[in-house]
């Protein structure tokens, strides 16, 4: 495995692998791996001929400056993982690589970033969409790899992808869980003991939504149900819970009858905040 941080080294070992009409696929990533990167890690070495992991906290895309700091960097862990994997190269640029100078663009996806991490996270999507369509204009994969935990951005980047006419294919994967039904995430590794006992509270609450939405009780009644299941364990602090199109994002009143139909969390557990879904 080869761990590039500059993009022009990158981009010529890259071409050499194109010349000889080898498949690319990429992960992109912001570090501290787990079992669901290396899931995609898998997906994409079963259906490419190269695989490229990206890790880069992207500055631009948090709206809080404390998390930023406080998000967890292990690349020499990471790279250890990958390489056990299987992943080909790695590409883990410094900010002033990526960018150097500050990205003047802005990006709108309408009403996809008015709801949820949208309004939570002003400016948030602006910064993801930028720094993909980097990845995408530096590697140039045939295929690209997200986890459905983050199920707002997969939809925004999908819009990229559509909008821009990248020649490429989003493929997404379901969310992984620990046994306790926690969804995996690079955040959980700041939750304290006391607090990773209560995080799969979240999943709990979703499945017990997703029960009840099947069984034919009204959205309105079964969010309100979620909202006081949360209020009854003080540690939390709740931000949101949607039942949407997964494809939209868009709140909705009933279960969509093509299956289209997700419900999704966030809130706040200590410092951390956590974010989960179900898709139908």
């Amino acid at each position: 495995m080869q761990v590039f941080s500059s993009i022009t080294e990158l981009r010529a070992y890259l071409a050499a692998q194109r010349s000889e009409k080898k498949t690319i696929g990429l992960v992109p990533t912001m570090g501290a791996l787990h079992e669901g990167h290396m899931s995609l890690i898998e997906a994409s070495r079963e259906a490419n001929d190269v695989t490229v992991c990206s890790i880069f906290v992207n500055p631009i895309q948090f709206n809080n400056q404390d998390d930023l700091v406080r998000y967890p960097r292990t690349l020499e862990q990471d790279c250890a993982l990958l390489e056990e994997a299987g992943c080909d190269f790695v590409f883990a640029p410094s900010a002033d690589e990526m960018y150097s100078t500050a990205p003047s663009l802005v990006l709108d996806f309408g009403a996809l970033e008015t709801v949820m991490e949208g309004a939570f996270r002003p400016g948030h999507f602006n910064g993801v969409g930028i720094v993909v369509a980097r990845l995408f204009n530096i590697v140039h994969p045939d295929r690209v790899y997200f986890g459905q935990k983050d199920l707002q951005q997969l939809a925004v980047i999908r819009r990229l992808v559509e909008d821009l006419a990248f020649q490429l294919e989003v493929v997404s994967h379901p969310t992984v869980r620990e046994e306790d039904g926690l969804a995996m995430s690079s955040r959980n590794r700041r939750l304290g003991p006391e607090e990773r006992a209560i995080a799969p509270h979240l999943y709990k609450a979703l499945t017990e939504a997703k029960e009840r939405l099947l069984n034919g009780e009204r959205v309105d009644d079964v969010k309100q149900i979620v909202e006081d299941y949360i209020a009854t364990i003080p540690a939390f602090s709740l931000e949101y819970v949607e039942v949407v199109d997964m494809y939209t994002m868009q709140p909705v009143d009933e279960l969509q009858s093509e299956g289209n139909t997700a419900i999704c969390i966030a809130a706040h557990l200590g410092a951390v905040r956590l974010i989960d879904n179900i898709v139908f």
